[in-house]
């Protein structure tokens, strides 16, 4: 429940890009879920400079529930980058993503946050895609890639559904492509990392932004990026022993004479 004194258990964030259609029954569908769940929560809509009226449509979602909030780009810098913005501007034990095409169900939301009990990183894999035959053919090509050259075998990268400490965001860092491959560097450094099986729908409004050199051509390029970075990255680290600093002692001074 929502309370001014209760801390801000989760907020979810949702990249989103030329999508009016999608925001006000995506934002009623997510704020019913978090409230049934009984989260103290936050839902933030962070709009990549879309070209129709999706940011009307997010200050309507937001005068229908004041905890629906959203943040605009001055230019379209790509799904990475409006996770990172909302990352950067949320406060929250928790953080959770979905795309906004409404392909994934927020109802699914819940059994992530229940692996948090276990786990510091809960994504979903899509087992029944409602996906267009490129798009699956894709993926495929894409996952055998990834076990090919990162040794990682994660089922469905690509997923946008997650939840996550914050902490997790320690392993990661901003660039264009991060969104696909979160999971794995989260993973790479030491995180507890699980995968659970969700539902997937088939888009009813909107068009897909993705084709085949956006989504396989480039991930496939960002492959050996990635694969340099996990050979150097360093692995999250739990202190065994710690010796608290104590505040500055500052010695009395007599008065000048």
């Amino acid at each position: 429940m929502n309370t001014p004194e209760a801390p801000l258990d989760i907020v979810i964030v949702i990249p989103v890009f030329n999508e009016e259609g999608n925001i006000l029954p995506l934002a009623r569908e997510v704020a019913s879920t978090a409230s049934r769940a009984g989260w103290h929560y936050q839902v933030l809509f962070v709009d990549d400079a879309s070209k129709d009226r999706t940011w009307d449509e997010i200050g309507q979602a937001h005068q229908e529930n004041p905890l629906i909030g959203g943040l605009c780009h001055p230019r379209n810098l790509g799904q990475s980058a409006a996770l990172w913005t909302g990352f950067t501007w949320s406060q929250s034990v928790y953080i959770a993503t979905l795309d906004g095409d409404r392909q994934n169900d927020p109802a699914d939301l819940p059994r992530l946050r229940a692996e948090m009990e276990t786990a510091d990183f809960a994504c979903g894999f899509r087992r029944n895609r409602n996906d267009s035959t490129v798009r699956r053919i894709s993926s495929r090509i894409a996952r055998w890639a990834r076990r090919l050259v990162l040794r990682s075998d994660f089922q469905d990268t690509g997923c946008a559904m997650r939840v996550f400490r914050r902490e997790c965001l320690r392993a990661v860092f901003c660039f264009n492509g991060l969104h696909r491959f979160m999971p794995i560097l989260v993973a790479g450094a030491g995180f507890r990392t699980q995968e659970i099986e969700v539902n997937h729908r088939a888009r009813s409004v909107g068009v897909s932004k993705y084709g085949i050199w956006n989504r396989l051509g480039r991930g496939i390029v960002d492959l050996f990026a990635v694969a340099w970075y996990l050979r150097r990255q360093i692995p999250h680290i739990s202190p065994v022993r710690q010796i608290s600093v104590d505040s500055p002692h500052v010695p009395h001074m007599p008065p000048p004479a």
